[in-house]
């Protein structure tokens, strides 16, 4: 099997006065049945490729995987009257956001759980956090979508 070689189409693209040739600009379009058909070539010939190493990945995932404290969690921080902790529950793939009022023995209060966030999308990227100066609003931002396009969200807390 031969590598998949994408056609060369100049398409030229001028910015601040200075025009470049990209022959590859075609690709960005993710709608267009040729590029698409060119990325299954891709991904079949890397996986044809990459075939007799496939015990060897599985094993390299799996000792990484093994490396990963699944219930860990972040130093709390101390914010305006809140301590504020992320974690990460065993079995689930997002952090949980939560503060806890003047103490660390106070009552837990879940500000956002990203899994439940994520719930439906097939890639979820929480970009941020911000709690406001008088702790009762929280902004955050995601991109489901895995382009770098990032939707600003909320919430009374």
């Amino acid at each position: 099997m031969s590598s998949p070689v994408a056609d060369k189409i100049p398409q030229e693209l001028t910015k601040h006065s200075i025009t470049r040739i990209d022959n590859y600009y075609w690709l960005n379009d993710r709608k267009n049945p040729k590029v698409i058909d060119y990325l299954n070539n891709e991904n079949n010939y890397t996986k044809n490729k990459l075939k007799p190493t496939e015990k060897l990945q599985k094993e390299l995932f799996n000792e990484m995987k093994a490396r990963i404290k699944e219930d860990d969690s972040s130093v709390p921080y101390f914010y305006n009257d809140y301590w504020y902790v992320k974690k990460f529950i065993k079995g689930k793939d997002y952090p949980v956001y939560t503060r806890r009022y003047k103490s660390l023995e106070s009552e837990e209060e879940v500000l956002v759980d990203v899994n439940k966030l994520a719930k439906g999308h097939s890639f979820y990227n929480l970009g941020g956090i911000s709690i406001s100066p008088d702790n009762k609003k929280l902004a955050y931002s995601a991109d489901t979508i895995s382009r770098r396009l990032y939707t600003t969200y909320f919430l009374n807390i």
